[in-house]
């Protein structure tokens, strides 16, 4: 773990925190993360035991679980947006869920409303019959490669592909960049960027049914998600076939199609609500505090922060969506029960679950394209 690209943080009961900062993060997402901290305490206040981490805001994991083997081994408990089965970096909610306002994209209980309406003003029936993705492809090898799927004079794929280009979009407003707006397909593709990406959320919300490029990373929440049940897994290696089929499919079994698509929308308006997401913080933060061997103390050079300094100085953009997403009052609800880890048994039933789900996609994949070449 290379210190330089974190930020230290005690945080206390008090709603307010000291902050030690390493080095300046991408954007402004130091800042939002521990904006969404410190949102948490005044949600719960004063059910938060002292507690200090270290967190990257960076976007890939780092701490290799290969380095640290053995009953003696001891990992740093490092703090990240996602993860993956190699590394054992603590997986928490990322910054955009309180605002994005690089790219004007609106907290998160906001953005459920407006997608909700979306939902409400594009209609199943009415929505175009093919699989939709809009993105950078720059930032990852992977996302270059699904560009390759896009329709053109020698092959159609079933797929409308389109390039965002933030520059340009900062320019014109957002006015081509808004998430309810892009809820208007059938099928919408999820693939990952650098890491996990950000749209995921976004994309799992729309009703339509998500055309999920597997992938490597994981965020806090997406590995309760079933294939076939949530979504249509998309091999990394085999995308353009993949996804002609996937389309297929789903204008041939319209009503399983619309049933994945509106089961996960139902999912992340319900179940990842921005109250539950206080709850996951809650539940990670106070299971993190128990394991402490020490008695936190205020780092050296660390600084105080609160709602009022980190909103009061801040312009534009960055102090709407501050303002938007302030917890103004406490909850008088408690947080919800955290349920019991699964026993070995149980955990392995559902990783064979969605394996076999998987598994049944690929076979229904690779004989739709045996007949297919058997017709040419």
């Amino acid at each position: 773990m290379d210190p330089s690209r974190s930020t230290a943080l005690k945080a206390d009961r008090n709603h307010q925190g000291h902050v030690e900062k390493f080095r300046k993060s991408i954007q402004t997402r130091d800042m939002f993360t521990l904006w969404g901290i410190l949102q948490l305490l005044r949600w719960y206040p004063g059910r938060l035991p002292d507690l200090e981490l270290m967190f990257d805001c960076d976007d890939r994991p780092v701490v290799r679980m290969r380095d640290f083997r053995g009953p003696s081994a001891a990992p740093p408990p490092l703090f990240r947006y996602c993860g993956d089965d190699w590394s054992l970096d603590i997986v928490f909610p990322d910054w955009s869920f309180w605002g994005w306002a690089e790219t004007n994209i609106k907290p998160w209980r906001n953005v459920l409303k407006d997608i909700k309406e979306g939902n409400r003003r594009t209609k199943w029936k009415d929505r175009v019959p093919l699989a939709y993705w809009r993105g950078n492809p720059h930032v990852a090898p992977t996302r270059g490669d699904l560009l390759k799927c896009n329709v053109s004079d020698k092959a159609d794929w079933n797929t409308r592909l389109y390039l965002q280009d933030w520059d340009q979009q900062s320019k014109i407003g957002y006015r081509q960049s808004n998430l309810e707006d892009q809820c208007t397909h059938i099928y919408k593709i999820y693939i990952e960027g650098w890491a996990w990406s950000v749209s995921e959320k976004y994309i799992l919300a729309c009703d339509s049914m998500t055309l999920l490029t597997r992938p490597r990373y994981y965020d806090f929440f997406i590995r309760g998600l079933v294939p076939l049940q949530h979504y249509w897994p998309i091999r990394d290696n085999n995308k353009c076939r993949d996804l002609r089929f996937a389309v297929e499919w789903g204008n041939n079994h319209t009503d399983k199609a619309q049933t994945m698509g509106e089961t996960t929308s139902k999912f992340i308006q319900e179940d990842l609500k921005m109250d539950y997401v206080y709850d996951y913080m809650f539940h990670l933060l106070n299971e993190y505090a128990k394991l402490l061997k020490f008695k936190p103390t205020i780092p050296p050079g660390a600084v105080e922060v609160c709602a009022e300094t980190m909103a009061c100085p801040a312009e534009g953009a960055w102090r709407k969506f501050m303002e938007e997403s302030l917890e103004k009052i406490p909850t008088d609800t408690t947080p919800c029960s955290l349920p019991p880890p699964y026993d070995p048994p149980g955990f392995h039933d559902f990783i064979e679950r969605k394996a076999n789900a998987t598994r049944q996609v690929e076979l229904w994949e690779n004989e739709y394209w045996d007949k297919q070449n058997k017709k040419q």
